[in-house]
C-alpha cells in the first residue's frame, strides 16, 4: 500500500502491457467496460491495450506474454518483446478499492493474430470486452478514450522503427 494525493491508501499493482502492432502498424486495443466486479459491464469507456497485473515472483516480461496469452490467445516468447519502452503510473479506484497501477510497456511487432479470448480469467469473462485494431490516425481522429492518454502522438514515435531509446514516463 502507499499514500496517494489525498491521504488514501492504494494498492500498488505492478502491471505489464503488450503494444501489438500488425504488418499495416494498427494496435490491438480493447475496450474498458469494467468498473467493478460486482456492476455489470457498460458501455466502453476507454481503450487499452493487453496486459495485467505481474504475480509474485514474475518478470516483467513474463508477465507481459502470460497475459497477452490469456487476453488474446497469442502465444510468444519473452525475448520476442522490444522494450521496455514506456512507463505509465495511473491511479484510479475499482470497485470501491484505489489502486495505484505501475505499468511497463512493451511492443510485439508484425503480429498477425486472430484473437482467442478462451484464455481469459473470470473477471475478464464478466467485462466481456471488445477489442479492435486501430490504425494511428484511426486514434488520432477519435472522440474515445485511450490509455494512455496521448497514445495518438506516442503511436508516431513507435510506428517509427524500433525502440532504441530508454523508457518514456508517459501520461496517464
Amino acid at each position: 500500500m502507499t499514500a496517494v494525493p489525498g491521504g488514501a491508501s492504494a494498492w500498488v499493482r505492478p502491471t505489464a502491457r503488450v503494444l501489438v502492432l500488425d504488418p499495416a502498424g494498427r494496435l490491438l486495443l480493447f475496450g474498458g467496460r469494467l468498473t467493478a466486479p460486482d456492476v455489470a459491464p457498460g458501455d466502453v469507456q476507454w481503450w487499452y491495450t493487453p496486459g495485467g497485473g505481474v504475480e509474485d515472483g514474475e518478470s516483467l516480461r513474463a508477465a507481459a506474454v502470460r497475459e497477452l496469452a490469456e487476453e488474446t490467445g497469442l502465444v510468444v516468447d519473452p525475448a520476442e518483446l522490444e522494450g521496455p519502452v514506456w512507463f505509465r503510473r495511473y491511479v484510479g479506484e475499482f470497485g470501491g478499492r484505489l489502486v495505484d497501477s505501475r505499468e511497463t510497456f512493451f511492443v510485439l511487432r508484425d503480429v498477425e493474430h486472430v484473437v482467442d479470448v478462451a484464455g481469459r480469467t473470470e473477471l475478464e469473462v464478466l467485462a466481456d470486452e471488445p477489442h479492435r485494431w486501430w490504425s494511428a490516425a484511426q486514434v488520432a481522429s477519435s472522440t474515445e478514450r485511450f490509455a494512455p492518454r496521448e497514445l495518438a502522438d506516442l503511436l508516431v514515435d513507435l510506428l517509427a522503427g524500433p525502440w532504441t531509446g530508454p523508457p518514456r514516463m508517459v501520461d496517464g
